[in-house]
């Protein structure tokens, strides 16, 4: 591989870290008043994450060998390409879908039979701005800005699985900005920090996931999908199961455990390169 003056190993990792840092200082470039729930503040901030999107690219270009583009044209490299699109859109949304077996389950329970009926419960509020925030934009950017253009980059400097292992770092960090957030909103240092702190850990979890989808399928839409629906589920309720009574929470746990077992068993048989057309055309290293 031709390490030139752009293309080393250090300077791809410093590029990823670049990237995070754009990221999370876009959202910061407005003079607002507002807290980052207030409408204007959401929409300025869908602005500078279509933003990033555009820039983030350059990235790859740029830290890339040529030898790489040679054999894939960006959009390849970027996981937008229309081989295998549908599977990579389905088939991890089913596979993080049974990750989710127990909170689904518990959800449903909670569901009077009138409710599952009703039509908004399975169409998207497309009308809601924090509900295109949360499911949309949010996964869209952040899944296309630290998986699609950090992952072509830290795969040519690295084996798969310490790209896929390094790739949610930048992520799970650039989330501590909400740490200063809660702070200005009257949370206390100690509390905001072990909150930021708990929320690094599951980012950096299922930023492992995302970029091993990412991997596995070269696909954008693998992570994509997967993060918005993990966004809608929410972190498991542990404190609502520990609360159901006798047998019903038995039940619930067991199948909490059954989906973790379950997408364990099917996590390589359905994340299979030749399912998604994935020529894998950044490195001949397959050890994930």
């Amino acid at each position: 591989m031709d390490d030139g003056l752009w293309h080393g190993p250090s300077l791809r990792v410093a590029a990823c870290f670049a990237q995070a840092i754009l990221y999370v200082a876009s959202l910061y470039v407005w003079n607002s008043p507002f807290n980052r729930d207030h409408p204007s503040t959401v929409k300025r901030r869908f602005l500078s994450a279509f933003m990033m999107m555009l820039i983030s690219p350059f990235f790859v270009y740029f830290f890339s060998t040529e030898k790489l583009l040679s054999k894939a044209s960006l959009w390849q490299l970027l996981g937008l390409r229309f081989e295998g699109l549908l599977t990579a859109a389905v088939v991890p949304l089913l596979l993080t879908a049974i990750l989710f077996l127990g909170p689904i389950a518990m959800a449903v329970h909670t569901l009077s039979p009138r409710q599952m009926l009703n039509p908004s419960l399975f169409m998207p509020d497309v009308a809601n701005i924090f509900w295109l925030r949360n499911h949309f934009v949010a996964p869209l950017s952040e899944e296309f800005t630290f998986r699609a253009c950090m992952m072509p980059l830290l795969l040519q400097s690295m084996t798969p699985t310490a790209a896929v292992l390094f790739c949610p770092i930048p992520f799970g960090v650039a989330h501590f900005h909400h740490m200063i957030e809660r702070v200005n909103t009257g949370v206390p240092w100690k509390t905001a920090i072990i909150v930021s702190t708990f929320q690094f850990c599951y980012t950096t979890i299922f930023g492992v996931y995302s970029a091993f989808l990412f991997y596995r399928t070269g696909h954008m839409a693998a992570p994509f999908v997967a993060h918005a629906f993990c966004n809608l589920m929410g972190f498991p309720d542990f404190g609502a199961l520990m609360a159901l009574e006798r047998p019903l929470r038995t039940k619930m746990a067991t199948l909490l455990v059954l989906g973790l077992v379950a997408w364990i068993a099917l996590l390589l048989p359905l994340t299979c390169s030749s399912l998604y057309q994935n020529k894998m055309v950044w490195t001949t290293t397959t050890d994930v």
